[in-house]
């Protein structure tokens, strides 16, 4: 369903950026994913993002600037 919109759920308090991209496919490794949003290259609630650390909470959407987002649910 093409037309459904991506989530990704949380199973705690909140989930890094970096955590989220290696669940969704985004990066092979938390060390990719590190480096792949320190470059820039992610957007959350459509702000670029340098810090994988970044914490997501229900609401926040995140994905590759220009390209698919996911919201957390």
């Amino acid at each position: 369903m093409p037309d459904e919109p991506a989530t990704l759920t949380l199973r705690g308090e909140y989930v890094t950026l970096a955590q989220a991209l290696k669940i969704v496919g985004l990066a092979g490794t938390g060390g990719q994913a590190k480096l792949l949003v320190r470059d820039g290259g992610f957007r959350v609630n459509g702000e670029v993002v340098t810090q994988p650390g970044r914490k997501l909470r229900v609401g926040d959407r995140f994905g590759p600037a220009g390209g698919p987002e996911w919201t957390i649910v």
